[in-house]
């Protein structure tokens, strides 16, 4: 291949912004020069920044049935999935997975159609029929009572990269208020108020039941695999040390500042919602995102929901903190990469990584995408 040359453009490095020259050869980031060069594509002083990675986004299930009781073809929302992914930036996605998450409803896509999702984004992957390079990680539900005969025989499936616990049980964690659990799963999963009552009681017997046992099933699976483990909504000091304990690496979505705070003085990765950085605060009504990036215990920014929250929160934060932008942007890149152990690859500007990269402009108001390349190929 050729080379490619982009000059002219505001490089973030991993220790600095430099207007500057980067050079690519056969899809790997081959020379970067602090000065403007007369030949190559020319960045007019615009951003040019790593591709974004994303740790935790229910997109595509959102994509999958984008109104409760929809079904969208699988293969076209997996590639309506990858195309809302590239076109924010995106290069490179673990798809959440969520298995056990039991409702009222018999047809539910985390308890029926989890086997027939990952069979779609790994031949999706293998096909190239995805922009972005797609990776798997499965939420677990941990009072599922068929948890774990679901996940181990997919403890080897060449695209998994992650595996988190998760504990959506009224009264405790995301849902310390239960009437915003109810709230949330009216709204969300479309489950009939009047049933309400029924799947809360359904909801605590279940975690009773298979919750402690599954957890540890899942803990001596992912070390014996060595399986990146992330915890999920710990609210207290005793849900931080036990997974601690368990030999965690990444604390996602701590829904209290002490949660936080413990995770990241023990060397846990925090990560914490873009939607909650560009709304202002927590939709469940948890701790504000911002506070903690304030604090700076955040290290991993996730756009869950939004897509293209992802990138406009990296500039929020640096309006409302005065972080640098080269600082700011290993929220979504770096961090993210080293906790699923592709920073050697993928994740910042450096000679030798894979050419991902993105081109964007900055009005002060709202930060556009201009160009996305995956591997020096324009793929946006």
């Amino acid at each position: 291949m050729q080379e490619q040359i982009y000059t002219n453009y505001r490089l973030l490095l991993p220790t600095e912004e430099v207007l500057g020259t980067i050079a690519v050869k056969d899809g790997i980031i081959a020379d970067i020069q602090p000065r403007i060069v007369s030949q190559g594509q020319d960045g007019a002083g615009n951003y040019l920044l790593p591709g974004l990675i994303e740790l935790h986004t229910d997109n595509l299930e959102k994509c999958i049935s984008p109104r409760p009781g929809v079904r969208w073809n699988l293969d076209a929302a997996a590639v309506n999935h990858d195309r809302d992914l590239i076109s924010s930036g995106i290069t490179t996605v673990c798809d959440a997975i969520a298995i056990g998450d039991v409702t009222p409803k018999q047809d539910l896509l985390r308890l029926h159609h989890y086997a027939p999702i990952i069979d779609t984004v790994s031949e999706g992957q293998t096909a190239g029929r995805f922009n972005a390079n797609h990776l798997l990680h499965l939420r677990c539900e941990l009072g599922y009572e068929h948890l774990y005969k679901t996940i181990e025989p997919l403890a080897n499936h060449p695209l998994l990269a992650l595996i988190s616990l998760m504990d959506h049980t009224p009264g405790q964690r995301q849902f310390v208020n239960v009437d915003k659990y109810k709230q949330y799963y009216v709204g969300k999963h479309g489950v009939p108020i009047e049933k309400m009552e029924d799947f809360v009681s359904m909801r605590l017997e279940n975690q009773r039941q298979y919750a402690k046992e599954n957890r540890q099933a899942l803990v001596t699976l992912t070390q014996a695999k060595k399986i990146s483990l992330a915890s999920h909504d710990d609210a207290t000091l005793e849900h931080v040390r036990q997974a601690i304990a368990e030999g965690v690496v990444l604390a996602e979505f701590p829904t209290t500042i002490d949660a936080a705070k413990e995770a990241h003085s023990n060397g846990l990765q925090v990560l914490m919602g873009a939607p909650n950085i560009v709304l202002g605060g927590s939709h469940s009504g948890n701790v504000s995102a911002m506070e903690l990036v304030e604090l700076d215990i955040v290290d991993i920014i996730s756009s869950d929901y939004v897509p293209r929250s992802l990138l406009q929160s990296i500039f929020i934060i640096c309006q409302q903190t005065n972080k640098p932008l080269y600082e700011a942007i290993a929220l979504v890149t770096l961090n993210a990469a080293k906790a699923i152990n592709l920073d050697n690859e993928i994740g910042s500007l450096e000679v030798g990584k894979k050419a991902d990269f993105i081109t964007v402009h900055d009005d002060g108001i709202v930060p556009r995408i201009l160009e996305v390349y995956k591997q020096g190929k324009r793929v946006a």
